[in-house]
């Protein structure tokens, strides 16, 4: 099944702990979608997407609407969203997305993070060469739609992962083809269920029990931050 579903099945880090934090969370997303291509779903794919996103998660509508608003109040003018990376211990890689209005902040933050837990903070680019962006759509089966042929059929969109799980179908494709591929899923009838932009790690880190419970005291404290969106690494 490749890659892609390795990488669901072995990532160990806990999810977000509680509904609040999920729709927190899912709401600064929104904001920034709606902040960058504007609030209409109709013409904004992404934040499209992320409302679908939400409704999969049961966030009340007025969740929604509030985190779109709140894209054109004052006080989430100065938001931006930063990319961290670094390595935790034994040569583990973190990349780190975060949604925030104080950079100083941030990277104050996320750097005292890898010096307390033994990890080291670096530079923006430089794991690119072990995390291949990827975006996901999870879409509902649909009745006569034949999971090779429709793997043909996406091709040219540069999907290159697709199968069943349970009641739905996961496909895979390079991070730039969500919008042609969006508009090809609608166009064709399929629900989408779930977005995801993702980071697939392409070289996983085989440890210990001990090294693991290390490496998962750094991403819980990370996950911890109010302003973290989303926690990538490559520990098996």
């Amino acid at each position: 099944m490749g890659r892609a579903f390795e990488f669901r099945k072995e990532r160990k880090f806990k999810r977000w702990g509680n509904m609040a934090k999920v729709f927190t969370r899912l709401g600064r997303e929104i904001t920034m979608a709606a902040k960058t291509g504007g609030p209409d779903p109709n013409t904004n794919s992404k934040l499209r997407l992320l409302i679908h996103n939400a409704r999969a998660e049961n966030m009340p509508k007025e969740n929604v609407e509030r985190a779109i608003k709140r894209a054109f109040e004052k006080d989430t003018s100065e938001y931006k969203e930063v990319v961290f990376e670094g390595y935790a211990p034994h040569g583990v890689g973190i990349v780190i997305e975060v949604a925030t209005d104080n950079n100083q902040r941030s990277v104050a933050n996320i750097r005292s993070y890898f010096n307390k837990f033994n990890g080291t903070l670096g530079t923006q680019g430089m794991l690119d060469f072990i995390f291949d962006r990827k975006c996901r759509f999870t879409i509902a089966k649909k009745e006569g739609v034949d999971l090779e042929e429709l793997e043909l059929e996406l091709i040219d969109f540069d999907a290159d992962e697709i199968f069943e799980e349970d009641d739905t179908i996961l496909i895979y494709a390079h991070f730039q083809s969500f919008g042609p591929l969006q508009k090809h899923l609608e166009e064709n009838g399929f629900e989408i269920k779930e977005f995801k932009l993702e980071r697939i790690p392409n070289d996983m880190k085989t440890l210990t029990n001990d090294q693991k419970a290390e490496v998962e005291k750094l991403l819980e404290r990370i996950e911890e931050d109010d302003d973290v969106t989303n926690v990538y690494h490559n520990m098996i």
